[in-house]
């Protein structure tokens, strides 16, 4: 099997060398950039599997990185995870709905960053592969709506499964939606009810045959 390519992002040189020995050690490909406007050209060049990038940097921040990558079909699918020194809820909220999968704060720790990644190019080649075996398979999660309408939810309730099929946790869900875990837990557990699962895979997949109709 090919190594898999992580592009980091990050404009302290020590953290940018740390992140990228530690995913070397575990057998990962590393591409490097000092800041955002680089980082765009090395990812369009250079085609990486995962990105993990820095929110504060110059020239170009983390939040429009990743906006401008996801606005590239290219990148649509990237595995992108934010490294930030902030811990603010709100910051990673917007992080979030900028299109970013994860976020970790720094100084990173080896066994939380290994986990991340691995978590996350696992989810890519799930859906990569669920994408290959059927035709014209592209889900859109531009919008909850769908998901409301095929499974009688309500619209918190569809927002909640909406980023639960997109592989975020009742704790990111939470962050992002301003709520706290427990009550994201319980409109998730209302949503396997209504839509007659035990699981969050098998209401993701539900959900992607929906949100992958034309």
């Amino acid at each position: 099997m090919a190594k898999k390519k992580i592009l980091i992002i990050e404009d302290q040189a020590p953290m940018r060398r740390n992140v990228a020995l530690m995913l070397e050690l575990e057998g990962y490909l590393t591409c490097t950039a000092e800041n955002g406007l680089i980082g765009v050209d090395t990812a369009r060049r250079e085609r990486p599997d995962l990105i993990l990038c820095d929110v504060m940097m110059p020239e170009m921040d983390g939040y429009a990185v990743v906006q401008t990558l996801r606005d590239d079909p290219a990148f649509a699918n990237t595995p992108f995870i934010f490294l930030t020194a902030k811990s603010d809820r709100g910051d990673v909220r917007i992080g979030m709905n900028f299109g970013a999968d994860d976020y970790l704060t720094k100084p990173v720790m080896r066994e939380d960053l290994l986990i991340a990644v691995g978590t996350r190019l696992a989810r890519a080649q799930v859906l990569q592969e669920r994408i290959a075996s059927s035709s014209g398979f592209h889900p859109d999660f531009t919008s909850p709506d769908p998901l409301q309408r095929a499974f009688g939810l309500t619209p918190r309730e569809a927002e909640v499964l909406l980023w639960v099929t997109q592989g975020k946790s009742n704790s990111d869900v939470a962050t992002i939606l301003g709520m706290s875990e427990k009550t994201a837990k319980q409109h998730l557990g209302i949503c396997f009810q209504k839509m007659g699962v035990e699981s969050r895979n098998a209401a993701s997949m539900q959900a992607l045959e929906v949100l992958g109709r034309r």
